[in-house]
């Protein structure tokens, strides 16, 4: 495996077929700045190709876990010009929101699972992030806000379309509406948390355990899971039935199966081999 570079927004870390992905500007509240945006694609893309990741976790440093977008993002006048022709400047702004979903849809299009550890505050932009996670987890002190709202704009990157799939549509629409803060507690009573953790001490290594049991599982089956869930959320059952029924015909295969009943019959834990390297086109 390759070794991944280094990133001015996180730090990375790969062991035991657990990718750490850490955000380290808790001087800045760990906000989502342009280095931010473009690395953070590039770094799970980075771990899915270069690692043998098997789960990725994402985790903060600090107070906080993220206080949301930074503001240099759009104050940027060559990436977010506000002058010239209406029609000219809303089909740029179109794609640079775009592209910005793109950025956090990631976390969905790799096919491991990812796991978010969330402390202190989780706002804007923050929360389209953890929304696109496959599993949220929190200490007691985290709290969520749409901060967009209250700075009178409306959420763009994720948390409207993926947060009713997670939680009561009108408490979604209240929360939407108000920007007002939602506690852990909160959170937790209403599904978008697993789990509520005393501290972020406790809340890391809980997480961390929930990857060992994912990482230890046929990744195939894994993928298959994510894969499946992700179809299911979007499409009819009938549509995800058919679909399962077609992916378990290319993909199941007995060689996992055979060595998860040989392990149990030897009260081992199996060994799986690792998913053929992702690579892009004609690579080697």
């Amino acid at each position: 495996m390759s070794a991944l570079p280094e990133y001015r927004s996180f730090d990375v870390a790969v062991e035991n077929h657990i990718a750490h992905v850490q955000f380290s500007r808790p001087e800045s509240m760990n906000s989502m700045n342009k280095d931010f945006w473009l690395e953070l694609p590039r770094c799970l893309r980075d771990i899915e190709t270069g690692t043998d990741a098997r789960v990725v976790v994402i985790s903060s440093t600090g107070k906080h876990f993220s206080a949301g977008m930074d503001l240099s993002v759009f104050s940027d006048a060559d990436a977010v010009p506000m002058a010239g022709d209406p029609g000219r400047m809303a089909e740029n702004l179109r794609r640079v929101v775009l592209q910005l979903q793109d950025c956090l849809s990631v976390l969905e299009q790799v096919r491991m699972p990812v796991l978010v550890a969330i402390q202190g505050g989780c706002v804007g932009g923050a929360l389209d992030l953890v929304c696109a996670a496959d599993s949220r987890y929190c200490s007691q002190d985290a709290f969520f806000t749409i901060k967009e709202t209250s700075l009178g704009m409306t959420a763009d990157v994720g948390t409207l379309q993926r947060l009713p799939k997670l939680m009561p549509q009108g408490l979604v629409r209240e929360l939407a509406y108000t920007g007002r803060n939602f506690s852990a507690w909160e959170a937790a009573e209403q599904g978008l948390v697993n789990r509520v953790y005393d501290d972020a001490e406790s809340m890391l290594a809980g997480v961390m355990e929930i990857a060992k049991e994912i990482a230890a599982n046929s990744p195939l089956a894994v993928l298959g899971c994510k894969e499946m869930l992700n179809y299911s959320r979007d499409h009819s059952v009938e549509d995800s039935l058919k679909y399962m029924a077609t992916w378990q015909a290319g993909m199941f295969r007995h060689d996992d199966m055979m060595l998860s009943f040989q392990a149990k019959a030897k009260k081992q834990q199996a060994e799986y081999p690792d998913l053929v390297p992702v690579k892009g086109l004609f690579e080697s």
